[in-house]
């Protein structure tokens, strides 16, 4: 029995943890014994297996003798008001607990790959459904697309598209949910994930990348070395830090930030613009607020708004094959006083900016045709478009002759595909000839002598406001930016002087093939540190 205690006080085992015990209720008791208690109980204790001196296993049996009363109550009948308000204490602590670990738990779920992979297919296939349906539509033109007798795939209808706003996609609450939780998943990952990577790592050599024990060396050796390298080398006593590529570090967070700032352009795109569109003939005015028409919410009109455009001139350009290869509107724009502000000529994929709004040539469009008959005029008459097998423009107007007034009247076509050459067509509807506007040669059609003067175009144009381009911009050119600075490489490396020693360890987020290689190159070239012998010591001081 001697020699267990002695065992044991050599072991010399941690006091046991003690634990808060959370209050119950017992009843009392007053009539108790006094009792003894004895168990006898046995164990063996493993040592290592590289450990010699000690035998592998050993039998130690002790009598456990546990001589108490009967522990006294934690809580008499009479304190229930006490212990109902620790409960009721504990539960609060519980729920504050609770309410502490709401933020890192929500945290954890946005932060999930899968369900940001997932927010970016949705978003993805969302906007490809946009693309697919028509936009901005009246309600009757999604009634003929998607009736609900001939539903696509057997059950999309024009209820889907109204109810849940694939007519305005972009705009709708759903895609825009879907937009806020990417970002807010960008943004969790960034503060969870890239955030913290940043910050230095502790000196645990043994888990990094690279570990070496140069064995005769000096820290500020390796320092030196490392400056030359280009590295920027933080030393402090026996401790050296030094990284290079700390951009490669930060691109991964500009890469992230550069996708918010898109994604918020295109909400504000989406929410904040004015769009309209209009068909003027040369020669007429508009205002830009009569046509414009907001888009969500955030839509803000401007001054800009009251500028009034005028139509100056309408024409367009051709192949030699006679298909129109271009066209240009010559517009002025006045402010509110009729002063003009500015003039261009507009053409396809050469707009006019101003005031925060855009105008765009579209379009075009066959106004009116200008003629003489019988010398009389002259006279406009308006084109109105045709369809006839094919999307081709055609446009027709009729020139009546004879009496006006009788039940059928007769008279002149006219029919044009541009604004170069006119078909004319007497009163049985016979061909009866071409003339070009301008050309001044007049035709003879049944005694009547009619002469083309000038056929009249109209310009389509599309008007936009859009305060979110200069922030996607501005987004996917720091997208293109950081994503080309996250391929460099982003490297650290720790030293402490132990004696005469150095232990080195690092790591690098890329070319981890190529970095021990690197690594020990910079190591060669650390000088070794030579001790001197005693006779040598000796002759120095002699000398």
């Amino acid at each position: 029995m001697e020699s267990l205690n002695t065992f044991t006080n050599l072991l010399n085992p941690p006091l046991p943890r003690r634990v808060p015990l959370k209050p119950f209720r017992i009843h009392h008791h007053p009539k108790t014994t006094r009792r003894n208690l004895s168990s006898p109980i046995s164990c063996k204790l493993k040592s290592s297996q590289k450990d010699t001196t000690k035998s592998s296993t050993k039998l130690i049996s002790k009598k456990i003798l546990l001589s108490e009363n009967m522990p006294p109550p934690l809580a008499e009948e009479g304190d229930g008001v006490e212990a109902e308000k620790s409960s009721e204490n504990d539960k609060k602590g519980v729920r504050g607990l609770w309410l502490k670990r709401l933020p890192r738990r929500v945290l954890s779920v946005l932060s999930n790959l899968p369900l940001a992979i997932g927010e970016m297919a949705t978003v993805a296939a969302l906007m490809a459904l946009g693309t697919v349906i028509d936009q901005g539509e009246a309600p009757d033109f999604y009634f003929q697309r998607y009736p609900e007798d001939n539903p696509a795939l057997g059950f999309f209808t024009w209820r889907w598209v109204l109810t849940l706003g694939f007519d305005h996609m972009y705009s709708s609450p759903i895609f825009l949910g879907t937009l806020v939780l990417l970002g807010a998943s960008l943004m969790a990952c960034t503060y969870t994930t890239q955030i913290p990577l940043i910050k230095v790592a502790r000196r645990q050599f043994e888990k990094q990348e690279f570990s070496e024990r140069l064995s005769r060396a000096s820290v500020r050796d390796l320092g030196v070395i490392l400056m030359g390298s280009g590295y920027e080398v933080f030393l402090k006593g026996p401790s050296l830090y030094a990284f290079k590529g700390l951009a490669g570090r930060f691109a991964p967070i500009g890469v992230h930030l550069a996708m918010l700032l898109i994604m918020a352009g295109g909400t504000l795109s989406a929410t904040g613009s004015f769009k309209g569109s209009v068909t003027v003939p040369q020669g007429l005015n508009f205002v830009v607020g009569d046509v414009l028409g907001p888009t969500g919410f955030l839509s803000n009109p401007s001054e800009a708004f009251n500028t009034e455009v005028h139509v100056n001139r309408f024409y367009m350009d051709f192949y030699d094959s006679g298909e129109v290869s271009q066209f240009h509107t010559d517009l002025s724009l006045f402010d509110l006083g009729g002063k003009e502000v500015m003039r261009k000529t507009i053409s396809v994929n050469d707009p006019l900016r101003y005031g925060g709004f855009t105008i765009y040539q579209t379009d075009w469009s066959f106004s009116a045709l200008q003629v003489l008959k019988d010398g009389e005029g002259p006279f406009n008459l308006p084109m109105a478009p045709l369809k006839i097998n094919g999307d081709k423009k055609l446009f027709g107007t009729f020139m009546p002759v004879g009496d006006t007034d009788a039940s059928s009247v007769k008279g002149i076509s006219m029919l044009a595909r541009d604004l170069q050459s006119i078909i004319l067509y007497d009163q049985d509807g016979k061909f009866a000839g071409v003339r070009r506007p301008n050309s001044e040669l007049p035709i003879d059609i049944g005694g009547t002598k009619v002469v083309i003067v000038d056929a009249i175009g109209s310009t389509g144009l599309n008007l936009k406001t859009d305060p979110g381009v200069p922030i996607v911009y501005t987004g996917f050119g720091a997208l293109m930016l950081t994503t080309c600075i996250s391929y460099l490489s982003h490297t650290q490396v720790w030293a402490l002087q132990d004696g005469t020693a150095v232990v080195v360890g690092g790591k690098t987020n890329r070319a981890k093939a190529e970095f021990p290689e690197e690594m020990n190159r910079l190591l060669d070239r650390v000088p070794e540190i030579v001790r001197q012998s005693a006779s040598e010591h000796s002759e120095d001081h002699g000398g």
